[in-house]
C-alpha cells in the first residue's frame, strides 16, 4: 500500500484507490465522533455573530444578561454591521438580518413572527403640517430617509393600498445611515420617519412620536438568523439559536 525509502513515504496505486474509496466512510466516522463529543461538551469558545444594529438593539441586548449567565464559557462577539456581510469570508458563525435581505445558499431560521413599521412624526410636526390621510399625501411632507451602507438607493417605504403593495416615493432634506439619528430627528420635529414599531416604543408611549397611516402598514417578514449549512452545528451556536428563538418567536409585534 505504501512506497517507502529513507526520506519519504507515499501511496502506491492500490493505496491511493483504497484511500479514495474509504474517504466517505472516514468522514462519516469523524462526524459521528464529533456528534457524540458535542453531546458531552459544555458550550464554550468564541461565538461571532454579525448582526444589523437594529436587530442587536431589538433582539439581542434585552436578553443578553440571561444568556451570558446561562453560558459562562461562551465568549460572544456581536459585530454590528448594516451592510450585506459575507459571513463565511469574514469568519462569522452566523448572521442576523431581515428575511428580505438574507444571503443566498444559507440555512435560515426566523427569530420573530414579523415586524411592523409606522409612519411617525412629532406632535409639533403634525400640528404644523397636518397628518397624511393616504400614502400619496407623503409627497408633500419632509421625509427622513435611511440608506444602508454600500447601497445607492434609499430603504423603501412600503405600504399597502387596497390589498396591493406600494413603494412610496419620498423626499426630504435629511438622510442618515444610522437608524438612531432617524429617531432623534423625527422627535425633534425635522420630518416624518418610517420606523419599526419595536424600536420606538418609548417614544410612542411618551407621546414624543405619533403614528399616522396605520391602516396602510403591512408586516415585514421579520428577522432571521442564517449560517452556512454544515453536518454538525457547534454547541455554542446551537444554544444561541435555541435561546434567542424561544421568547422571540412566541408573539407577533403589534401595530402602534
Amino acid at each position: 500500500m505504501l512506497h517507502r525509502n529513507s526520506r519519504q513515504v507515499s501511496l502506491t496505486e492500490a493505496g491511493a484507490q483504497l484511500l479514495a474509496e474509504a474517504a466517505p466512510l472516514l468522514d462519516q466516522l469523524q462526524t459521528a465522533l464529533q456528534r457524540v463529543q458535542a453531546q458531552h461538551d459544555e458550550p464554550a469558545g468564541l461565538l461571532r455573530i454579525n448582526t444589523s444594529r437594529l436587530a442587536a438593539g431589538l433582539l439581542i441586548n434585552p436578553h443578553l444578561d440571561e444568556f451570558l449567565a446561562l453560558y459562562p464559557q461562551i465568549q460572544l462577539e456581536l459585530f454590528t454591521d448594516d451592510s450585506f456581510a459575507d459571513i463565511v469570508r469574514d469568519g462569522f458563525d452566523a448572521g442576523i438580518r431581515l428575511g428580505a435581505f438574507l444571503a443566498r445558499d444559507m440555512v435560515s431560521l426566523p427569530l420573530d413572527q414579523g415586524q411592523w413599521e409606522a409612519v411617525v412624526a412629532s406632535p409639533a410636526y403634525w400640528q404644523q403640517h397636518g397628518m397624511p390621510q393616504t400614502p400619496a399625501d407623503l409627497a408633500r411632507h419632509d421625509c427622513i430617509r435611511f440608506r444602508l451602507p454600500g447601497i445607492k438607493r434609499f430603504v423603501p417605504w412600503i405600504l399597502e393600498v387596497d390589498g396591493q403593495t406600494l413603494e412610496v416615493e419620498t423626499h426630504g432634506r435629511l438622510i442618515f445611515s444610522d437608524d438612531h439619528y432617524v429617531t432623534h430627528a423625527a422627535c425633534q420635529g425635522y420630518g416624518v420617519a418610517h420606523k419599526f414599531v419595536d424600536s420606538i416604543q418609548p417614544e410612542l408611549a411618551e407621546g414624543r412620536l405619533v403614528a399616522a397611516l396605520q391602516k396602510f402598514e403591512r408586516p415585514w417578514s421579520g428577522f432571521h438568523i442564517y449560517y452556512p449549512a454544515r453536518k454538525l452545528m457547534p454547541p455554542k451556536l446551537r444554544v444561541f439559536i435555541d435561546f434567542f428563538r424561544g421568547p422571540l418567536t412566541a408573539t407577533l409585534v403589534q401595530r402602534p
